[in-house]
């Protein structure tokens, strides 16, 4: 019985033999499928071997490693350099030019009225005026007594620089009379003056009323706080 044309294997390709001839064209179809296969295969076989190559090339090349063997050495993070006090640096720099001189003479730039006084260019006399009646509330003293000259200069600079910082407005420092150095001279009054004329946070000092230290004391303007 001849099988109906759906049961043959080349039935699979579509392929109908209706003869001998037609058999024959069928194999060689199938010769020749068989053949791409087969050839695809072996490129993508070697295209696999030629990517696990290259992947090994250095261990081919170095040959057998072995580890070596541990010494017991110590492993040491590095130490990091010290930071840099840039803020620091910049409030040093910033002293330095502020810097108050021993050798300033003061007496030219002070109001010789009934009690010496300052105030800067610019600032009108009645600023004096109500800072000697103390219209201005005292916010913070500094007293020197018992400093020496280069201590005092130190502290009274701090002093000042600090107070302005704080947006203070009103200071009293507290030179003495003077009644206690050689010859009952008040060589610090003198020097704490020159020393405030050259602090530019000052605006204007006048000699403390009799309730405040009178002679022995100085009542202190700083400008005001700008705000940023």
């Amino acid at each position: 019985m001849q099988r109906r044309p759906t049961d043959s294997p080349a039935s699979e390709s579509r392929i109908t033999a209706h003869g001998l001839q037609d058999l024959a064209a069928i194999r060689s179809e199938l010769a020749a499928r068989q053949a791409r296969v087969a050839a695809e295969k072996a490129v993508r076989a070697a295209a696999a071997a030629r990517r696990e190559a290259a992947r090994h090339v250095f261990a081919r090349a170095v040959g057998k490693v072995h580890p070596l063997p541990d010494r017991g050495r110590a492993v040491f993070e590095p130490e990091l350099p010290p930071p840099i006090p840039v803020q620091h640096q910049l409030d040093e720099a910033r002293v330095l030019l502020e810097s108050i001189s021993d050798d300033f003479d003061a007496s030219t730039l002070l109001d010789t009225d009934d009690a010496l006084s300052f105030r800067r260019e610019g600032v009108g006399i009645d600023v004096t005026r109500r800072l000697r009646r103390g219209e201005w509330a005292i916010q913070r003293q500094l007293d020197l007594h018992g400093l020496r000259t280069d201590e005092a200069r130190e502290a009274l600079g701090g002093f000042v620089r600090e107070s302005a910082r704080q947006g203070l407005r009103c200071l009293r420092v507290v030179h003495g009379k003077g009644l206690g150095s050689v010859g009952k001279t008040p060589v610090l009054k003198g020097r704490v003056q020159g020393w405030l004329i050259q602090k530019q946070e000052v605006l204007a000092f006048v000699q403390a009323r009799p309730i405040d230290g009178g002679a022995g004391a100085l009542v202190v303007l700083l400008r005001p706080l700008k705000r940023r």
